[in-house]
């Protein structure tokens, strides 16, 4: 009777020195730059350094009184700013390309059950980011410019300046576009086994108060901001709790099914 053979490993001979990983990751973060450099001259194209500081701008823009304008109180931020703007667009513009070059740096290094986690959750956190960050610049922005100009008193013309405004932008972007990858994070916990799906129920409650008190410390000081920030924030950690238990039962190892079937049986 033939001894069974010892199970393979299925990282088996995909080492590789530690030069070769440093000349791979050298390698990638060029094609990212070149991508976001690519995206970058695109976008100065068309529409344009203009165009795309206008396209930031619409949201106040829009909601400000008659005749206003942002102003510009640095000598360079006429063209500084516009730059930024437009190296941003790029960076977003490329993002999925980017992200991919993350995955094809490390995927070598992961087992088949970890791939089939991994790229659903790059793809995920990519659209998400997107939606978070669409949600603020067409929803969040023009309400919030909306409320803050109705309390205004009528003897002050507002002229925000352009490089504070634009850095306020970019902070709500990040802030809404990163709060919106509640469910990944949700996922992850639970898929590496920090949390359980129960624990995860149970800390709903909390989990509110939380989104409540972040909203509050990190948008600026006016209801529509907070609440549109902390809402949806509840709303995805129930996505998440949901799709952890997808994620759970698609993209366990080979033979944790095994394990789970022994224990169950006491065998």
């Amino acid at each position: 009777m033939s001894t069974p053979e010892p199970a393979r490993d299925e990282l088996e001979g995909s080492e590789q020195p530690f030069v070769a990983h440093l000349v791979e990751l050298r390698d990638r973060l060029i094609r990212a730059v070149i991508a976001i450099l690519i995206g970058f001259g695109v976008l100065a194209f068309y529409p344009g350094f203009g165009g795309m500081y206008d396209f930031l701008a619409a949201p106040l823009v829009s909601h400000l009184p008659t005749g206003a304008t942002l102003i510009a109180t640095n000598v360079i931020s006429p063209i500084l700013v516009p730059l930024k703007i437009t190296l941003m667009g790029g960076f977003m513009l490329v993002l999925p390309y980017v992200l991919y070059q993350v995955w094809a740096f490390v995927a070598p290094g992961l087992y088949m059950h970890e791939k089939k986690l991994v790229l659903p959750l790059v793809v995920s956190s990519t659209l998400l980011f997107f939606i978070g960050v669409a949600f603020c610049y067409f929803l969040v922005i023009p309400a919030m410019s909306k409320f803050i100009q109705s309390f205004a008193p009528t003897t002050i013309t507002a002229a925000p300046d352009i490089e504070q405004y634009f850095g306020f932008v970019l902070n709500l972007f990040l802030v809404f576009g990163l709060a919106f990858e509640v469910p990944v994070a949700v996922v992850v916990l639970a898929r590496v086994g920090i949390v359980s799906i129960e624990q995860l129920k149970a800390f709903r409650g909390y989990f509110i108060v939380a989104a409540f008190v972040v909203a509050a410390v990190v948008t600026p000081p006016d209801v529509v901001s907070q609440l549109a920030l902390a809402i949806p924030m509840c709303v995805l950690y129930e996505l998440g709790i949901w799709s952890a238990r997808l994620f759970i039962r698609h993209t366990k190892a080979p033979d944790a099914d095994k394990r789970d079937d022994a224990a169950a049986s006491g065998t």
